[in-house]
C-alpha cells in the first residue's frame, strides 16, 4: 500500500481525538459465543461514493442500542488497481465512479465512534471491514491481501475499546479462481496477525462427500480460502437458502478439512441475508438470521468431526 496519504492522516487525526486506542484481540475472541439462539447483529453493503460520516456514525449508533455483542461487517465492495474500490454489486465495466481505500477507513472510524457514544452496556463487538474476491479490478491476489492487511492495521491504530477492528472477505467461487482467493488468503494472513472472518459462499459445493464445487473450485480450495489451516481466520458462512443446503454444505467442508488436514473450520457466526431480500427481491434465499443460525448450528453438530459447543451472534446483511 502507498504511503499514508494527508487525507488519511487527517481522518486519523480526527478520530483519534476523540477515540482511544486498542490493543489487538486475539483472533479466538468472537464474543458473545452460545449455545442456544444468541440474537443477531447487522452486516451492510456500503457503496462509499454517496456515504456520508453522518451515515456511518448513525448506523454504528443504532447497532449499540441492540445491546447484542457479536462480528458485524462493512462490506466495501471489489478492491482495484491504484488503492481504489469499486461499490458492492457491480461488475468492472460499471461507471460508477471508484473511492480511494481512504474512505472505507474513515467511514470505519465514524461508525465506530457513533456505536461508542450510544453503547450504554459496555458491549464488545468486532467490526469487520470487507471486501470481495472478484478478480476483475487489476489487481492480482496476493497484492490485493497484502494491501487490505496495511488497510486494516492503519485503521486499527485508532478506534474505541467497544469495537474491535478487523477483516473480513466475501471470498465466492463464481466470482475469481480458485488460485487468485488462495494468494489472497495467504498474503493477508502473511502480512498481519489482525483477525480475519470469512464471510463466503461455497457454491455447487457437495453437502456429503468429495466432489467438485462451482468455477473449478475444490473442496480444498473452499476449505483454505475459509481459514483452514489458518488460525486467525475464523468463517461466518452464507447461509441464505431455505432449504438447509448450504449449511449442510459448510458442514461438509469442516469436516473435509479435520479428515483431510487435522483442521476442521472455526466457525464464529453464520451469516443471513433477510433485510437485504426485504429491500430488494431474493427467491427462497431470505432465511432470517435465527434460521440461519439454527440451520448450521444443526448441520454442524450432526458430525462427530465437526460438532461444536458455541457459535455467535448470526448476523444479518442489508444495504443502506
Amino acid at each position: 500500500m502507498k504511503h499514508t496519504t494527508p487525507r488519511l492522516l487527517a481522518a486519523l487525526a480526527l478520530t483519534a481525538a476523540t477515540l482511544n486506542v486498542s490493543a489487538p484481540a486475539h483472533a479466538a475472541e468472537h464474543p458473545g459465543q452460545a449455545t442456544t439462539y444468541p440474537g443477531h447483529t447487522t452486516s451492510q453493503y456500503v457503496p462509499l461514493t454517496n456515504a456520508t460520516t453522518h451515515h456511518a456514525h448513525q448506523s454504528g449508533c443504532t447497532q449499540a442500542k441492540t445491546k447484542t455483542p457479536g462480528v458485524r461487517v462493512l462490506f466495501f465492495g471489489t478492491q482495484e488497481k491504484n488503492n481504489q474500490l469499486r461499490e458492492p454489486g457491480t461488475s468492472a465495466g460499471t461507471t460508477t465512479p471508484r473511492t480511494h481505500t481512504d474512505k472505507a477507513i474513515e467511514y470505519a472510524h465514524h461508525w465506530a465512534r457513533g456505536y461508542a457514544e450510544c453503547d450504554t452496556t459496555n458491549t464488545p463487538t468486532h467490526l469487520a471491514l470487507g471486501i470481495n474476491n472478484k478478480d476483475d479490478g487489476g489487481i492480482n491476489g496476493t497484492t490485493a491481501g497484502r494491501q487490505w492487511a496495511t488497510l486494516v492495521d492503519n485503521a486499527r491504530k485508532a478506534t474505541t475499546p467497544q469495537v474491535t477492528l478487523t477483516a473480513a472477505i466475501d471470498a465466492e467461487p463464481s466470482w475469481s479462481t480458485p488460485a487468485w482467493a488462495r494468494d489472497w488468503i495467504k498474503a493477508y494472513t502473511d502480512a498481519t496477525k489482525t483477525p480475519l472472518y470469512a464471510a463466503n459462499s461455497a457454491d455447487g459445493c457437495p453437502s456429503t462427500g468429495n466432489g467438485a464445487c462451482s468455477n473449478g473450485w475444490t473442496l480444498k480450495d473452499v476449505h483454505l480460502a475459509s481459514g483452514g489451516n489458518q488460525p486467525t481466520v475464523a468463517t461466518i458462512p452464507q447461509i441464505y437458502r431455505t432449504d438447509g443446503i448450504q449449511a449442510r454444505q459448510w458442514a461438509n467442508i469442516s469436516n473435509w478439512g479435520h479428515t483431510n488436514t487435522g483442521d476442521p473450520l472455526r466457525f464464529a457466526a453464520a451469516m443471513s441475508q433477510n433485510t437485504a431480500c426485504e429491500q430488494r427481491t431474493c427467491n427462497n434465499t431470505d432465511n432470517t438470521p435465527q434460521q440461519a443460525w439454527t440451520q448450521l448450528k444443526q448441520a454442524l453438530d450432526t458430525h462427530a468431526n465437526t460438532r461444536i459447543t458455541h457459535l455467535g451472534p448470526a448476523t444479518d446483511m442489508r444495504w443502506p
